[in-house]
């Protein structure tokens, strides 16, 4: 099965071989024998609350999947954390631990790793046969979401649920602007202002310095595309070359963001705000959530996150007397372009152990969870009735203190006892623009969104809108491929290089001239070897999918 099948399944010329089916099991059915899939699960993405003698392997939503489908997914927990659950994968590549028949990955260095060795399955012909026909045009939308999961030919990945991922949005205290009569900034001039004021002149009117202008994560890389991210301040002297991505050049060459000039300006002012006591004193070691955090709790004037991180930072408003928090853009370039973040096209991707022999109950589960996305089948509204969400008069709400009778916020969360990390979408930013706009529902969580537009949780829908309104700050990372091993270990030396030098700079420990040593090291020691190959990739890969296309 050559890669011309593939192109040819995603541009929807291959028929459906194995209709999804939505219907309820007759008698007979449920008397068939159920199948398990076994799948891993990291136990800090499941947060859901349970009922007494319920867990994450029994609860409502496992069991409808037996009643509804005869297929019980059973979860492996890999431990606490991403990083826990690393681990415990690499312990089942040496036969320490064994490994589950689905395998969730996160980032691409474990996706490599999971490929190489060997022992999980090549997917193409199964795509081929199984991919129900509704997701083929899904996935025809991000054909180079797959690119990370092939090798010589053949892909061993399936990307989760993709879909373009909200744009960040610019989260403030409004309360601190108006008391002290400012606007939300534009542009990075701006922003010093609003930082300078939000840490010098009390804005919460204790009368003591103890607030700042901006939280952010320092922790890793300078570009997260999710929450805590910093990469519009890069952008603002970069443009589309951010930190961790690659992009195209004039010359259509992908460069790397990290290393281009504009980082040093963008840099030595972080430096100095940092001197200033503007920023995060901690932001070395600050990750995304506390970043996040840091403005709940009323220390950080503003943060940059996605919509859907606001129904926790909106705490402020009852932790904090007079707190009000506003939602905006984030900041443009000072010629008027917008300044750009990384874009999420899907969720990771599932790997499927070598003899995991399934495929078809699994397409059969996964094409199930989509009725969500669509608003068909029994999930028009939502997964579980009372749970997320109750039909009350006749008609769908989704607040729990709504239900008939009422219910705590805390209830055991569907979406989250699914083998997907999240509940698929087709769009994440169109749902927020129709609950502002008011046009029709067509799914649980376009009803859902309309619902929250009348109550405190307004701004969140409000982001969500302005993320939708603002997707050309969106853009991907262009290296989607592989490295050979040698260039690999040297691109992740590079890259903890990288974050280290960064921080260094900003916090005071190196002057600005150490962005320069940095690319220097990076121009005379591999970095050019490391482009070289990203370069061999992309015209490969562009050479391939322009004769496919063709044909």
């Amino acid at each position: 099965m050559d890669k011309k099948v593939i192109t040819a399944l995603l541009l929807g010329l291959l028929p459906l071989l194995l209709a999804a089916c939505d219907k309820e099991p007759t008698a007979k059915q449920a008397e068939q024998p159920v199948v398990t899939i076994t799948a891993g699960k990291q136990s800090d993405e499941n947060y859901g609350r349970y009922a007494a003698g319920e867990d994450i392997n029994h609860n409502p939503m496992i069991q409808l999947g037996v009643d509804q489908l005869g297929i019980k997914i059973q979860y492996t927990v890999l431990g606490n954390n991403y990083e826990d659950y690393v681990n415990q994968l690499r312990l089942a590549l040496t036969g320490a631990e064994t490994l589950p028949d689905v395998i969730p990955v996160y980032d691409t260095g474990l996706l490599a790793e999971m490929i190489e060795s060997g022992q999980v399955k090549a997917i193409d012909e199964d795509l081929a046969r199984y991919l129900p026909e509704r997701l083929q045009p899904v996935y025809q939308q991000f054909p180079e979401s797959f690119y990370p999961a092939e090798k010589a030919g053949q892909t061993y990945g399936l990307p989760i649920a993709p879909s373009l991922a909200e744009t960040q949005v610019l989260v403030v205290r409004q309360d601190w602007l108006d008391k002290l009569g400012l606007k939300a900034p534009t542009n990075l001039d701006e922003f010093e202002t609003v930082i300078k004021a939000f840490a010098e002149e009390d804005p919460d009117g204790n009368g003591k310095k103890d607030t700042y202008g901006f939280a952010y994560s320092g922790d890793g890389l300078y570009s997260t595309g999710w929450l805590g991210d910093p990469a519009m301040l890069f952008s603002a002297n970069t443009g589309k070359f951010i930190p961790g991505n690659w992009e195209e050049d004039s010359q259509g060459e992908l460069v790397y963001g990290s290393i281009q000039p504009g980082n040093k300006k963008t840099l030595a002012r972080m430096a100095r705000w940092y001197q200033e006591g503007w920023i995060a004193a901690d932001a070395s070691v600050t990750n995304d959530w506390n970043a996040m955090l840091a403005f709940r709790d009323g220390k950080a004037g503003m943060y940059v996150g996605r919509p859907a991180h606001i129904e926790d930072s909106i705490e402020v408003e009852s932790k904090i007397l007079g707190a009000e928090i506003g939602v905006y853009p984030t900041i443009r370039q000072a010629n008027g372009e917008p300044t750009y973040q990384r874009a999420e096209e899907n969720d990771g991707w599932l790997l499927f152990k070598k003899d995991f022999t399934e495929t078809a109950a699994f397409f059969k589960y996964y094409d199930w969870l989509y009725d969500a996305a669509f608003g068909t089948g029994k999930f028009k509204y939502g997964y579980l009735e009372n749970y997320d969400y109750d039909i009350v008069a006749g008609q769908p709400v989704f607040d729990p203190a709504q239900f008939d009778p009422p219910k705590t916020r805390w209830l055991f969360t569907p979406g989250k006892a699914i083998l997907t990390k999240n509940m698929p979408s087709l769009d994440q930013m169109l749902p927020y623009h129709k609950a502002v706009t008011a046009e029709s529902a067509t799914n649980g969580t376009e009803l859902k969104l309309q619902q929250l537009y009348r109550t405190e949780l307004k701004p969140l829908v409000t982001a969500g809108n302005i993320a939708y309104q603002n997707q050309e700050q969106l853009t991907a990372n262009k290296f989607r491929g592989q490295l050979p091993d040698e260039l690999q270990d040297l691109f992740y030396r590079f890259q903890t290089k990288e974050s280290q030098v960064f921080s260094d700079i900003i916090s005071g420990k190196q002057d600005s001239t150490a962005f320069d040593a940095f690319v220097a090291d990076w121009e005379q020691n591999g970095g050019s070897d490391i482009t070289a190959a990203v370069n061999d990739w992309y015209r490969q890969t562009k050479e391939v999918n322009t004769r496919e296309t063709d044909h």
